[in-house]
């Protein structure tokens, strides 16, 4: 999945024309979010079939203005905290939050100045995670 950036104008309907546009095109918004600053609007979405959400826009005249991989960290939401640890590691390994939004699924997705230096914080989050529910679940035997 991948994050595209999206100009939008600051109208009614621009959103409703560019959702169509990707509805037309079989294309799923997986998460994202819209934000307007100073009159200029740009949408963030997750989709999965990004050449199609292209096209789409494209035809509609609708201008993408980047496509970026993504990290979506896997949060315990039952544990607190969780958010504020990943988003230390992140920082502690120089890493600049972009864009952040959730998904469909409530999961956290993020858009950083240096992907593979956020894949292997993840990466190694995901172990750590890995590691503690298998101890948390040994002591439950």
């Amino acid at each position: 999945m991948k994050n595209l950036a999206i100009a939008l104008v600051d109208r009614p309907g621009t959103l409703a024309e560019m959702t169509d546009a990707l509805d037309r095109a079989g294309v799923r918004i997986e998460g994202g979010g819209v934000f307007v600053v100073d009159g200029c609007g740009v949408g963030h979405f997750l989709v999965k079939d990004v050449s199609s959400a292209r096209r789409a826009l494209l035809a509609a005249n609708i201008q993408v203005l980047s496509e970026r991989d993504v990290v979506i960290p896997r949060l315990n939401q039952s544990v607190g905290g969780q958010f504020s640890h990943f988003m230390r590691r992140m920082a502690d390994a120089g890493i600049n939050i972009e864009v952040l939004y959730t998904d469909r699924h409530s999961q956290v997705v993020i858009v950083v100045d240096d992907i593979e230096a956020s894949l292997a914080v993840n990466r190694a989050w995901d172990i750590e995670q890995d590691m503690l529910w298998s101890l948390f679940n040994d002591g439950l035997h």
